[in-house]
């Protein structure tokens, strides 16, 4: 669907791979993508828009075990701050959704953060912090003018102009480019066991490899593959509920059952039986 603002915009369905823990949730916030334009898309994996009304002290704790990047967002209500960026996070993220408010955002690519911003990821890692000018000027403005745009359909057109210039200006490095390359080349093959490995498939050593995907994600290709395996348990879990555990372990690279359960529960913090079974209970019917 295109809005009358020129942004294709779809639902989020409960089946995608977004990470988000208990995804029915996601109707309740009106979830949305809105499509980047491809002169942005080497930096912006998508643009999102959620919005809550929720009843006088009702607190939702939203699990999300997040995709390897860095968002930026522009925020309404009960929120940390109108601008916010967030880093790379090592466990599933956690945000209280509360009162009425709404969040529009930018997930970027892997190549995102360089183009845009002299911040290292592991400045941001693992942190949701207020976007500042003093934090980073130049990024402040950006966003800003976004924000400034009002609705979201009209902020997801100008944050693809605001970034297209932006692009223009400072061509991205050959380096992140790669990273961008590794990341999509590992969602591709997440349950897929052949293939050459990152090196070869992309015709460099390894060390440029781990280079590219520290300088741009703040993380190794070992953990990013992980990550991802854990997105598609969480996404299968919620999809389809009588998925075999140790199938599914053999499907993901997973040496066994016992190894998938104990990532799962290391970043999630439950077991992907406790979190089948949250689901199932609040699927049944209220008698």
């Amino acid at each position: 669907m295109t809005t009358s603002d020129g942004a294709a915009e779809r639902r989020l369905r409960r089946d995608e791979r977004t990470g988000v823990l208990h995804p029915d949730n996601l109707e309740r916030y009106g979830a949305r993508w809105f499509e980047p334009s491809p002169a942005v898309a080497e930096v912006v994996d998508r643009y999102w828009h959620v919005h809550w009304q929720l009843p006088p002290g009702e607190v939702i704790a939203q699990r999300i075990i997040d995709s390897p990047s860095v968002t930026l967002s522009i925020e309404t209500g009960e929120v940390p701050a109108p601008l916010v960026v967030t880093g790379v996070q090592e466990k599933a993220w956690m945000r209280e959704i509360r009162g009425s408010g709404s969040a529009f955002g930018i997930r970027l690519t892997p190549a995102g953060l360089p183009a845009l911003s002299a911040l290292r990821p592991e400045q941001l890692a693992g942190r949701t912090v207020p976007l500042t000018p003093d934090l980073d000027r130049d990024l402040h403005a950006l966003l800003s003018g976004v924000a400034a745009a009002g609705t979201p359909e009209a902020q997801a057109v100008a944050a693809d102009e605001a970034l297209a210039s932006r692009i223009a200006e400072r061509p991205l490095a050959a380096e992140p480019l790669l990273a961008n390359a590794v990341v999509a080349e590992l969602t591709r093959r997440v349950r897929t066991r052949t293939g050459p490995d990152l090196a070869e498939r992309f015709g460099v050593s390894e060390r440029t490899v781990q280079r590219a995907l520290r300088s741009t994600l703040g993380k190794g290709p070992k953990w990013v593959s992980r990550r991802i395996r854990l997105q598609e348990v969480a996404r299968l879990l919620a999809s389809e509920p009588e998925v075999d555990l140790a199938v599914l372990s053999a499907e993901l690279g997973y040496t066994d059952q016992a190894h998938l359960i104990r990532d799962f529960r290391e970043v999630a913090g439950t077991t992907p039986g406790t979190y089948r079974r949250s689901l199932q209970a609040l699927a049944r019917p209220v008698d």
